[in-house]
């Protein structure tokens, strides 16, 4: 459904070559007009692998219909079929809503998911009573877009010329830190090859300048180990990552960042737990990967003994759209290491 159009937006963008013609209602009277099937001829060179995932979602996606019942599994059949590619398709949102037939509950979880992995469809997931709300100035900005700004904000408040992101999973942060020029110093770690594979496609570091790529460095390691390679820097951001550690190695991440690395400021952003419930059909946590999430008053506490700990002023601030009563959908703290401190 959606004629040799749709058939374009969804294979395109992966590399297809996309031959989509109307099929008529009948050969022998074309004034009857085309059926709303298509002669579909896709040609590309892509790993099997990939292209039979790719068929296994996009072809369902294209008839928009499935005839069977859909359970909350077919969202990890989503994710398992759509790995390497869904989450940073131009048209992820319609290719999820399409995928599961329109059922809001599950739509929700999975562009809940989506949004987690750091792709720019998170506005697909704001609270239902505002979907329909008319905007006629300028659409709101994804809360990714949202977490990316105040954190870039903050690191120029701060004067850092040197920033390493740690957990900087595929890269869209640092994305944003190397087209900035008040960044001379930029680093981005991640326990994840793939993550950091994907991260160096996306900052395009084969094609670099000698000066670009004397300027930015990726490297593998894990958060709750020392790294010398994570001391020297004027900021560390840790952006939606705390969650995803167990809280019982919570404190080694603490005495690895704050303790031994010691940069001058940990910039610091996590979900507010609170705000889930405007998330319609959420079971629970943004993301299965999530270990916790936060209150408003947890994420205070832990700040405030991080940084009583480590000799670290903080300054908390909210990201996203406020509700009166339950806050901004992101937390974040601004911890300044305090002069003199040995921490």
């Amino acid at each position: 459904r959606g004629g040799a159009d749709i058939a374009l937006r969804l294979f395109a963008p992966l590399g297809w070559s996309v031959d989509a013609e109307p099929i008529p209602l009948d050969d022998d009277f074309c004034e009857w007009g085309d059926s709303r099937y298509l002669r579909l001829t896709l040609t590309g060179v892509v790993r099997l692998a990939d292209a039979l995932n790719q068929l296994h979602v996009l072809l369902p996606v294209l008839d928009e219909s499935k005839h069977y019942w859909q359970g909350p599994d077919e969202v990890d059949k989503l994710f398992r079929s759509g790995e390497g590619w869904l989450a940073s398709h131009p048209d992820a949102n319609l290719i999820t809503r399409r995928y599961l037939g329109h059922h809001g509950g599950l739509t929700h979880i999975a562009l809940a998911r989506l949004a987690e992995l750091g792709d720019e469809v998170e506005e697909a997931i704001q609270p239902v009573e505002e979907e329909e709300v008319f905007q006629p100035e300028e659409k709101r900005a994804p809360l990714n877009t949202q977490r990316q700004d105040a954190v870039c904000e903050a690191l120029l408040e701060l004067g850092a010329r040197s920033v390493i992101d740690l957990g900087c999973g595929p890269g869209q942060l640092l994305e944003r830190l190397v087209k900035n020029p008040a960044f001379a110093r930029i680093a981005g770690s991640d326990v994840s090859a793939r993550s950091l594979r994907n991260a160096a496609r996306r900052l395009r570091v084969d094609r670099m300048s000698e000066r670009q790529s004397e300027r930015v460095e990726l490297f593998q390691s894990a958060l709750t180990y020392e790294d010398e390679r994570f001391a020297g820097f004027d900021a560390a951001v840790l952006m939606e990552v705390v969650e995803h550690i167990d809280l019982s190695r919570l404190e080694a991440l603490e005495r690895v960042v704050f303790g031994a690395a010691k940069p001058g400021a940990v910039l610091v952003t996590t979900p507010n737990r609170e705000y889930n419930v405007r998330y319609e059909g959420l079971p629970g946590m943004r993301h299965p990967d999530h270990r916790f999430e936060w209150s408003r008053q947890e994420f205070a506490d832990w700040s405030s003994r991080v940084a009583s700990t480590y000799g670290y002023a903080v300054e908390r601030r909210g990201i996203g759209d406020l509700d009166d009563m339950l806050g901004t959908p992101t937390q974040m703290a601004v911890f300044t290491r305090k002069e003199g401190s040995d921490g």
